[in-house]
């Protein structure tokens, strides 16, 4: 048998797998982030950000200086 791990992206998405897998008899476990969702935000946006070239490089020695 496989796992299957989904990301949905809304909490309609989320209520609605879940009652697809209740009617299926699917057993399925659910998991709270313990991360901040306004951090992970962050994260994200200055991920993209990098990808986009914005950014500013500063090298090791220069951060105590």
């Amino acid at each position: 048998m496989e796992t299957l791990i989904v990301h949905p992206k809304n909490e309609e998405q989320a209520t609605t797998l879940k009652a697809v897998m209740k009617v299926l008899n699917i057993d399925f476990e659910t998991e709270k982030s313990s991360y901040n969702p306004e951090f992970v935000a962050k994260i994200k946006r200055g991920q993209e950000q990098k990808k986009a070239g914005k950014g500013i490089k500063i090298a090791v020695e220069d951060l105590w200086k």
